[in-house]
């Protein structure tokens, strides 16, 4: 397991948890984002779906269509992970925030039983934890430089998303301006 991509789990969303672990914790968290989504289906939203990505450095949410990462929870910053025992099919995970240093507890609803994932998330911990006692601990410099460029890749993608959208902006106001030039006086 380098790698591993797990499809299709609705998104209830994250909300901030005053503890890094506990089932309490998890538990009040599911309570409130299920509100949150029976809200949101009364109004005619839909839950969005969302693919993961477990590797050694973290758990990625993507988005299905376009692969563009909307969260990047790296693997030390997660603290606590579980599926609910009460309903099969949620797993959530808690994970420091980076730059809020919040934490905040993710929490998803999967078609097939959760305990897979959590198990997938428990054994991206023993195989990073494995590589950290080969490496001596060494590796933890070169994790955080990792962590770091792909901080700053996430930025340059976003900015680059944003400067995209700006061109095409751009080019739809010209092919406006060229369509309907702006009347010129004519006077002798």
């Amino acid at each position: 397991l380098i790698s591993h991509k797990l499809q299709s789990f609705q998104f209830l969303g994250s909300t901030e948890v005053e503890q890094p672990k506990g089932t309490e914790v998890v538990r009040d968290a599911v309570r409130k984002l299920k509100f949150a989504r029976h809200i949101k289906k009364s109004e005619g939203q839909k839950t969005p779906k969302v693919e993961l990505q477990i590797s050694i450095y973290g758990v990625k949410i993507l988005d299905p269509k376009t692969k563009e990462v909307q969260h990047n929870c790296q693997l030390h910053r997660i603290s606590f992970c579980a599926d609910d025992k009460t309903d099969k099919r949620i797993f959530t995970f808690i994970c420091k925030d980076s730059e809020s240093n919040k934490h905040l507890c993710y929490v998803f609803d999967s078609e097939k039983c959760a305990e897979e994932i959590t198990l997938t998330i428990g054994q991206a911990f023993d195989l990073a934890y494995r590589k950290f006692l080969e490496s001596g601990g060494k590796d933890v410099e070169t994790r955080k430089q990792i962590a770091g460029l792909q901080k700053r890749i996430q930025e340059l993608e976003t900015e680059n998303t944003e400067l995209k959208n700006k061109v095409q902006d751009l080019e739809n106001q010209l092919r406006i301006t060229q369509v309907h030039p702006s009347p010129v006086s004519t006077w002798t």
